[in-house]
């Protein structure tokens, strides 16, 4: 495979799609002058508190190859971001994963409390359905019933839920190569491949479009978990803006503790590889995919 070593055009493009989503959660989410105002700001705090916005990155770049018009795909984007950012207010929580940094701030519950990061967290997802339920987000009644049904499944108990019961469970038992594959597809892969999926969805792509990138998002989505395991055994707290190692701490079994860091880098390639064989219909519409996947594998935090 060919590496893409300079990745500043697609940080660039990165950035743009940062800010214009800023800027679309500044509309969509003011903080009202009243006692719930604190639950909005908690939400903000969550939504502002940096990362690459990558989900909302690869729905814009999918719908973006059927010529979806921005205020759709950055409002359908809103919502995957606010799925994410509720998944990781939750997960920072003493009762999971403990954390009091996240992205090298004080995670939610440090900023505020914890009762006010639960209430937060739940207002971050239903606000992602209320999104996707406006008329503003697709004309098309079917086209948002399905962008509900794809985020749905991907944010329940089929996907980041299921999975975040999976790890939780996995600090009592000893996982196999299939349960942390299956774990990661869930926890993290899911969530990754539904936003590629709902630019399918708005640029109402045919079915074997839309199975090509959906197979491109699963075999990405796992090669950007691999990455982000070998950044926990390899980058300090200070690199990655939050506690590394805790999963080795927590006896947990990683695919990079089972099969070694040199062969884990080595599939995450191999995964690599596959996901850019399943753009080659797509042509040079689809670079900025093919960008985002070799970026995912090579990426320091």
């Amino acid at each position: 495979m060919t590496m893409v070593q300079d990745f500043s055009g697609l940080e660039a493009a990165l950035g743009d799609v940062s800010h214009a989503l800023g800027e679309t959660f500044d509309a969509l989410l003011p903080v009202p002058e009243s006692d719930d105002g604190r639950v909005v700001e908690a939400m903000r705090y969550a939504l502002f508190a940096g990362g690459k916005r990558l989900r909302p990155f690869l729905l814009r770049a999918t719908a973006d190859l059927f010529g979806v018009s921005l205020t759709s795909s950055l409002r359908a984007g809103a919502a995957i971001e606010c799925i994410h950012s509720y998944s990781l207010v939750h997960d920072d929580l003493p009762a999971m994963d403990d954390d009091d940094l996240r992205r090298g701030k004080p995670t939610v519950h440090k900023a505020f409390d914890e009762a006010t990061a639960i209430l937060a967290g739940d207002a971050l997802l239903t606000f992602a359905f209320e999104i996707l339920s406006d008329e503003s987000t697709h004309a098309d009644p079917r086209v948002r019933a399905q962008l509900v049904s794809v985020a749905a499944r991907a944010s329940g108990h089929h996907g980041m839920v299921g999975g975040q019961m999976l790890d939780l469970a996995a600090e009592h038992k000893q996982l196999t190569e299939r349960d942390i594959i299956r774990l990661q597809q869930m926890k993290t892969g899911a969530l990754i491949v539904s936003a590629v999926e709902m630019g399918a969805v708005l640029g109402k792509a045919s079915t074997h479009a839309r199975h090509a990138l959906v197979a491109y998002a699963r075999a990405m989505g796992l090669a950007f978990q691999i990455a982000d395991d070998l950044l926990d055994a390899t980058a300090s707290a200070d690199e990655m803006g939050k506690a590394t190692g805790k999963d080795a701490a927590a006896g947990k079994a990683t695919l990079v503790s089972l099969w070694g860091e040199d062969a884990a880098r080595e599939k995450a390639e191999i995964l690599t590889d596959q996901a850019l064989s399943y753009l080659k219909e797509f042509g040079s519409k689809a670079e900025l995919l093919r960008e985002v996947a070799q970026f995912a594998i090579h990426r320091r935090r």
